[in-house]
């Protein structure tokens, strides 16, 4: 596996590359990485991609003049390596996960801070929505050489201080740097990148071209023709004026919280193999749900905490898609967004997004 290797042989591989960006974060690193890589590449820089996502990081071909190397790192990578100095560093957001592991929430954010604080970034994008993104920034600007250490990153609220900040408002990314707006790019449109949570991803693979020297019109092309991640609400299918949306990767339920505030009525199938605590966080989403269809060993846990919210036990992932095409109307979205792991009936992921296009294809 990728983290055990990259343990072994420790961060000297990456040393010949002229630029190595890592990021990190319980959700959006994947389209984060991936939109990152499929700006450079279009923008004629030459990149790879790798790491959580790709080519395994150790089977990278050797580097190229100027070439940027696009890497995604979980939190098991980033504990095992001993040696850790990315040129650009990025962290997206904490949410619960692998807490067996490590330990509990604080066990779970000293894994993912060592990609900063072990080596020190040339530069660090950091998502300051959070108690924790917000205490990173401060940390890595302490004593830092740079004029601007950290590029901070928000989709909650405006950042027009005196530093250097890409933030979301009401659908438009804005670049904002020595108390004057730089660039805005409008996202209300791009269908690869849907809602709040893919544009953060947005904001922060912009912040990274920047940081690289790419100017906003290298950038703004081809932010908008991303067609996104396979898995991460990908739009299948548009039927009747039903929409068919496949976010497989939603494996907890933060996750898929962010995949149930991009759109507005929801048939909802969600379930699998549960991750602690379930879906109570989301109960505010619930209004948008206009019924769920649980599968999975969840399937029996899920239906006691969505209150009020009207289900069904489907079981299986055939039943759900089959009762949600039947009982969609008009202006619904059928969205594949289970907040569990998915090895209770698919060996991963993909196999289980595999399965719902094939029967939403069918």
């Amino acid at each position: 596996m990728f983290f055990q290797s990259f343990a072994q042989q420790e961060w000297d591989h990456f040393e010949k590359y002229p630029s190595v960006v890592c990021i990190t974060g319980s959700n959006g690193k994947s389209t984060t990485s991936a939109l990152l890589h499929h700006i450079l590449e279009e923008a004629g820089r030459p990149t790879q991609l790798g790491g959580n996502i790709g080519i395994g990081a150790l089977g990278l071909e050797p580097a190229r003049d100027g070439e940027v190397v696009v890497l995604e790192l979980s939190s098991y990578q980033i504990e095992l390596a001993r040696a850790l100095q990315p040129d650009v560093a990025v962290f997206l957001n904490l949410s619960p996960d692998h807490l067996d592991r490590h330990g509990g929430i604080g066990g779970y954010f000293a894994a993912k801070k060592r990609l900063f604080t072990q080596g020190g970034p040339e530069r660090s994008v950091i998502g300051v929505d959070q108690s924790e993104g917000q205490f990173l920034a401060s940390v890595m600007r302490e004593g830092a050489g740079a004029a601007d250490p950290v590029i901070s990153v928000s989709t909650a609220r405006q950042l027009k201080g005196k530093g250097w900040s890409v933030f979301a408002r009401k659908g438009f990314l804005v670049e904002w740097r020595k108390g004057r707006q730089v660039a805005s790019i409008d996202l209300r449109d791009v269908a690869g990148l849907p809602g709040a949570h893919n544009h953060q991803n947005a904001c922060a693979a912009y912040a990274v071209c920047r940081s690289l020297g790419l100017a906003p019109k290298q950038i703004e092309p081809h932010i908008r023709d991303y067609h996104g991640m396979r898995h991460r609400c990908q739009a299948v299918a548009n039927t009747g004026g039903v929409k068919f949306v496949n976010d497989s990767k939603a494996t907890n339920a933060d996750a898929a919280g962010k995949a149930l505030g991009a759109f507005p009525r929801i048939r909802w199938i969600a379930g699998g193999q549960a991750k602690e605590g379930g879906i109570t966080e989301l109960a505010p989403m619930f209004h948008k749900v206009a019924k769920a269809y649980l599968i999975g060993e969840a399937a029996e846990m899920f239906a006691k905490q969505l209150g009020d919210t009207p289900y069904e036990i489907s079981e299986t992932l055939e039943a759900a898609v089959k009762a949600a095409k039947t009982e969609a109307e008009a202006g619904d979205t059928v969205l594949l967004a289970p907040a569990c792991a998915s090895f209770d009936q698919f060996e991963n992921f993909e196999k289980r997004g595999e399965a719902f296009e094939a029967l939403v294809r069918k």
